[in-house]
């Protein structure tokens, strides 16, 4: 999980880092915050979904605790929203609105599945890739002079040591992978979605 982080995990996404430089114009930081709180604003999201479906005490143990930090993420995310105010102008709104609609679709299916381990993959996933959107939240409170809070989500490394640990006692690698693996790739998705509204609001 922590190889398929570094190579898949949307950290090494160019828009994402560009983001978390505080130095890109507001309404590019504005635009990402938007996006984000469509796909991981609401209650219950990823994690909570994930936590109806735990089998053994170490994986509700982990789901309970990130799903109780990703609160206060929550929180922080819709206040910075509300702080940025509406989104900005961008040519073709109506198609990455669908888009980042599907996606938000996608992330809910998957982290509803009943195969054993694949919901908790996504769950993992989010909070090993939160790491890095958690930058870009800082980057856009900086920008607006909101004080971001110490994030509680279980480390990366405690993360990683629980994957271990589930992969052994369940086996269910495949579909924790597979989770991971389509939690990546969605948040991948939104950053290539919104890198592209900034180079058409840039054209305008």
């Amino acid at each position: 999980m922590g190889a398929l982080t570094a190579s898949d995990g949307v950290a090494v996404h160019p828009w994402l880092t560009r983001l978390a430089t505080k130095t890109e114009p507001p309404r590019d930081l504005a635009d990402a915050v938007h996006y984000l709180c469509l796909l991981h604003g609401s209650h219950p999201g990823v994690i909570d979904h994930a936590l109806a479906h735990a089998r053994g005490d170490l994986e509700r143990g982990w789901l309970e605790a990130a799903a109780e930090a990703f609160v206060a993420e929550r929180e922080f995310l819709v206040r910075i929203v509300s702080a940025a105010g509406p989104l900005p102008s961008t040519p073709g709104h109506a198609e990455a609105e669908a888009a980042a609609q599907h996606q938000r679709h996608a992330l809910d299916m998957l982290a509803q599945s009943d195969r054993a381990g694949c919901a908790t993959g996504a769950a993992l996933a989010l909070a090993l890739d939160w790491d890095a959107i958690r930058d870009v939240l800082d980057a856009a409170a900086h920008r607006l002079g909101l004080i971001a809070p110490a994030s509680t989500l279980p480390l990366a490394e405690e993360t990683i040591t629980v994957v271990d640990t589930l992969v052994r006692e369940m086996s269910v690698e495949r579909a924790m992978l597979f989770g991971a693996q389509q939690m990546f790739a969605q948040h991948r998705g939104l950053f290539d979605l919104l890198e592209a509204r900034a180079s058409a609001r840039g054209k305008h």
